[in-house]
């Protein structure tokens, strides 16, 4: 069996260095897009194809000037901000993996010239607590160690303070002139994450919960229906299988509620399935 993170030493031999052709966001390019990951846990440094994936991605974008994401493994009111001070540290907020990916570093530049903008972004009504030693979570570190391997953009993370759609979608629209300004904003999750239902020792195995949750919701970002996917407890397939809490699902809504329109039909960038949960990943102009 290949000791764990093999595949991302090969990524780093193989894939990596071409984020050197990257250009810089301009203005003229316009505002970067909102994006919804499901970011995977650890072993995604396992997996060779969504790895390559990821950074496609991010490689079809320019570089943006910095990074918000909002994970779902930090949800917590006041809405809070991680230290954006350079090096930040991680949070490895896992357990039961290998000694190995307890040690990665993300050492990311100085983010406080985003956090002001967050903060000055956010209504007296959404008070902004800036944590002084709070770290990237997994949620974050994870994917954006693999879409951007050179750790040189600034990364802030955003707390979820609440887990209803209209408040996120509402945070999302505060949010929407950082996109215009170059920075990417992020919602972090994972379409489908029914854990304890999990066929571990069948991971090629994809229950219905979770495709058919998946379907559902392919059907309803296809056609930008909001309304639908907000209302995922009462109308969505699988439930309370697919998500028995949400907050894997809910990150979306901070990613719509930045895009430059609410309504609009999303476009899937990753889908397939690990451990048989949905990967669907997407972004919105």
């Amino acid at each position: 069996m290949p000791a764990p993170g093999a595949a991302f030493d090969a990524f780093l031999e193989t894939t990596a260095p071409r984020e050197t052709e990257r250009r810089e966001w301009t203005p003229d390019d316009g505002p970067l897009p909102a994006l919804y990951l499901s970011h995977g846990a650890p072993p995604l440094f396992d997996e060779t194809e969504w790895m390559e994936r990821l950074f496609a991605w991010a490689h079809r974008l320019p570089r943006p000037k910095g990074i918000l994401i909002v994970s779902a493994h930090w949800e917590s009111a006041p809405l809070m901000l991680s230290s954006p001070a350079p090096g930040t540290p991680l949070v490895y907020d896992f357990g039961g993996f290998p000694a190995r990916y307890y040690s990665m570093q993300y050492a990311t530049p100085d983010a406080t010239a985003l956090a002001d903008r967050v903060a000055a972004a956010m209504p007296d009504t959404e008070p902004v607590h800036r944590h002084p030693a709070r770290g990237l979570d997994h949620g974050a570190w994870v994917p954006l160690k693999v879409m951007y391997p050179g750790a040189d953009v600034p990364v802030l993370q955003m707390s979820m303070p609440t887990q209803d759609p209209d408040r996120l979608l509402e945070i999302g629209r505060r949010l929407r002139p950082l996109r215009e300004e170059g920075c990417l904003v992020i919602g972090s999750g994972f379409m489908t994450h029914g854990l304890p239902y999990v066929d571990w020792r069948r991971p090629e195995r994809v229950q219905s919960w979770s495709s058919d949750f998946d379907h559902w919701a392919a059907e309803a970002l296809a056609s930008g229906d909001v309304d639908t996917l907000a209302r995922y407890e009462s109308q969505a397939p699988g439930m309370p299988y697919a998500h028995p809490t949400v907050d894997h699902y809910i990150p979306l809504f901070v990613t719509y509620g930045a895009a430059s329109e609410t309504e609009q039909p999303a476009e899937t960038v990753i889908d397939g399935f690990w451990f048989g949960m949905a990967k669907r990943s997407f972004q919105l102009a």
